[in-house]
């Protein structure tokens, strides 16, 4: 039964880059997935683009390609990723200028358009799936709308050719299931072979968390190697079965454990978990130790496809100004409890405002509260002070670092290492909308 390996060199926007040369090195893969794009990202890429219609795309994707390419020319390696996030054509564009200065010839670049969908959303009577209030009502505010596109146009960039094909926003799991669609010339309602692939796509798509990564607690479940843990590696059969594995001597681990923990990541309901290209069916999937670092994955079916496209929605919600400052010794909690109520009492007295506030001690309660912090009996060593606020204006939000910074010169003794900041704050909302109205495009770039 025909097999082929698809790797995944990346989980994450900002995600390590020498496993995926690894993979492309030593890994005998057939596909090289990059997985960049998370829902703010992708809203982040889309303020980039306004700013400069030349970017807009993955500030990592030029790093990346000079990596990789000349590896994966050599070795007819075929290239997926979305790391186009909001400008597929100017990454494209990129890649051609990368192939062009390590002086590679004889490249097709794909580039996926069409996800694109705010101009449609602002002419339709659509509303926020969270709220369930009117997209108009949003106005101005909105700032990125992107459909969720399924695995259809990368089988067609692969069919028609292409050695690298740059998508926009694409579910996760359809970078990886296109290349066995196109592989295995499966059809796009063989709805139990799309489910197969799809729990593979969903095993791969977080690189390094399905080898040991974001798995490990030393002495519960210990991972050697994670300074160069290895990323994954899927040899998928033609009936939809597959091994996950990684390169041999990599760092990390390829179990059970590790692939029963990357399976749950993000599902809501096992039974229907919903991609444009299928519901997949993850409650019967079936993991078996076949061997060292070699897991067995089968069990997963599908049904029919759902009807309308999510789509992601950025919004500007306001903006966060944060300041920090350390206290060590002896007293470290009290002196920053005292720098606490001081920097409360000055947000009031200057008459900033905010919608939420967080007043924290790093290291004694600022994740589970004081409640647990009093329970445990234990005072640490040194704390961190952390105020929060979201405030209505930048302006507004720059003076709380301004107050924390303050501290130094006007706070209790020994404060040291202070850090302040202030952004805007990008929301994710969503909407649904009828496939016919999101369509997908593909523009060709020869190398």
């Amino acid at each position: 039964m025909k097999t082929i390996r698809i790797g995944a060199g990346a989980g994450y926007s900002g995600d390590r880059i020498e496993p995926a040369v690894e993979l492309a090195e030593k890994g005998e893969i057939d596909t090289l997935v990059f997985e960049c794009l998370a829902e703010r990202t992708i809203a982040l890429a889309q303020q980039t683009r306004l700013k400069d219609p030349t970017l807009g795309y993955d500030p990592l994707l030029v790093e990346r390609m000079e990596a990789v390419l000349r590896l994966c020319h050599a070795k007819g390696i075929t290239i997926i990723t979305n790391m186009g996030a909001a400008n597929p054509q100017a990454g494209a564009a990129k890649v051609k200028e990368v192939a062009h200065a390590l002086g590679l010839g004889g490249l097709k670049i794909a580039a996926v358009t069409g996800d694109d969908v705010l101009e449609v959303l602002r002419a339709g009577d659509y509303r926020i799936t969270e709220t369930g209030e009117p997209i108009s009502a949003l106005a101005n505010a909105v700032v990125s709308a992107n459909a969720y596109f399924g695995a259809a146009p990368i089988v067609a960039a692969l069919a028609a050719g292409a050695n690298v094909i740059i998508t926009g926003r694409v579910a996760d799991p359809a970078l990886f299931l296109a290349p066995q669609i196109h592989a295995f010339g499966w059809s796009m309602e063989d709805w139990d072979r799309l489910g197969r692939g799809t729990v593979v796509g969903h095993l791969l798509e977080c690189a390094g968390q399905v080898t040991g990564g974001y798995f490990a607690d030393p002495g519960v479940k210990d991972v050697a190697g994670l300074a160069r843990l290895g990323f994954p590696i899927a040899e998928v059969s033609e009936d939809g079965s597959a091994v996950i594995t990684k390169v041999e001597g990599s760092g990390g681990s390829v179990t059970t454990a590790t692939c029963k923990e990357q399976l749950l990541y993000e599902i809501h309901d096992p039974s229907a978990y919903l991609t444009p290209d299928v519901v997949a069916d993850f409650s019967r999937v079936t993991f078996t130790q076949i061997g060292p670092d070699r897991v067995r994955v089968g069990g997963a079916t599908g049904r029919v496809k759902p009807e309308r496209l999510k789509v992601s929605v950025g919004t500007i919600d306001g903006y966060i100004g944060e300041g920090q400052i350390s206290y060590a010794g002896p007293g470290a909690v009290a002196r920053g409890r005292l720098a606490l109520d001081i920097v409360r009492e000055r947000l009031q007295l200057i008459g900033v405002t905010a919608s939420e506030w967080r007043f924290d001690l790093i290291g004694l309660d600022a994740i589970h509260g004081e409640q647990l912090a009093a329970a445990s009996g234990r005072e640490p060593y040194e704390v961190r002070v952390r105020v929060v606020g979201r405030t209505a204006s930048m302006r507004e939000a720059r003076r709380i670092g301004n107050e924390v910074e303050a501290l130094y010169t006007n706070g209790p003794a020994s404060g040291g290492g202070a850090s302040k900041s202030a952004r805007e704050v990008i929301a994710m909302l969503s909407a649904l909308l009828p496939r016919r109205l999101a369509r997908a495009a593909i523009d060709y770039v020869e190398a």
